[in-house]
């Protein structure tokens, strides 16, 4: 009989519901809104995000605001953000592709590649998993290509000197402790013996262009000159019939 008394107290405990004694408890809830948030500090691959966050003066209202949203109706904010803040720094991610960029580069140099840049400072080294591939003599993304490549540093490649044999495309994965692929970033290095002169195709037609616009303003100044004379040289004789 008293097993089944203790049975039957256990089940009301279980099934009561759990109503707090304090009815001031909820306005002791800490709730934080977001009040500023910075863009991320890269367009691809991890970034870092500065955010500030502020205390609310009236948690139980938002919290009875909330609820209201959540049931449908339509009332005004009427909590209010407080002065007391905190700053936090969190990591981001827009697009984990980055693409292929290019550089060349004479033997001798020092060349290097980091592949994490800021967010290794903020995050700590062991926050990620660094993996490097590489396919060698060729400017390429493609993926069976590439060949296992070993970076003693992890999270940057040093080449130091560069030498002939070093060109090509190096390619960085990061993957987060989850092992999902974070960023993919292709950089294709072309290395010239010292003397060689870089026929950079892009670079100089950049030069041709900036020059051709030179040219075209020179020539509308040119022009806006003459007219002005022109002109001042007709005026000259209509006022004097000379």
């Amino acid at each position: 009989m008293q097993c089944s008394l203790m049975k039957l107290c256990l089940l009301l405990l279980l099934f009561h519901p759990l109503v707090s004694s304090d009815p001031d408890e909820a306005e002791k809830v800490v709730l934080e809104v977001i009040t500023d948030s910075s863009p991320c500090s890269t367009t691809c691959g991890l970034g870092i995000r500065t955010q500030t966050l502020c205390l609310l003066k009236d948690s139980k209202t938002a919290l009875e605001e909330k609820v209201g949203r959540k049931n449908g109706t339509k009332d005004s904010s009427q909590t209010k953000v407080s002065e007391e803040c905190r700053v936090r720094k969190v990591n981001c991610l827009e697009l984990w592709q980055c693409g292929l960029q290019t550089m060349t580069v004479t033997t001798g140099q020092r060349v290097e590649i980091d592949c994490l840049g800021e967010v290794m400072e903020a995050m700590g080294r062991f926050s990620w998993r660094v993996s490097w591939r590489f396919a060698r003599g060729i400017i390429t993304s493609d993926d069976s290509l590439f060949e296992r490549w070993t970076a003693p540093l992890l999270d940057r490649m040093v080449l130091d000197p560069v030498k002939e044999e070093n060109a090509g495309t190096y390619r960085c994965d990061v993957q987060d402790t989850n092992f999902r692929r974070v960023k993919r970033i292709y950089w294709g290095i072309r290395v010239l013996p010292v003397g060689v002169v870089n026929l950079d195709y892009e670079s100089a037609l950049a030069r041709w262009k900036q020059d051709e616009n030179q040219q075209k303003e020179l020539q509308t100044v040119t022009q806006a000159v003459l007219l002005y004379a022109v002109c001042s040289l007709f005026m000259y004789y209509h006022l004097f019939g000379c």
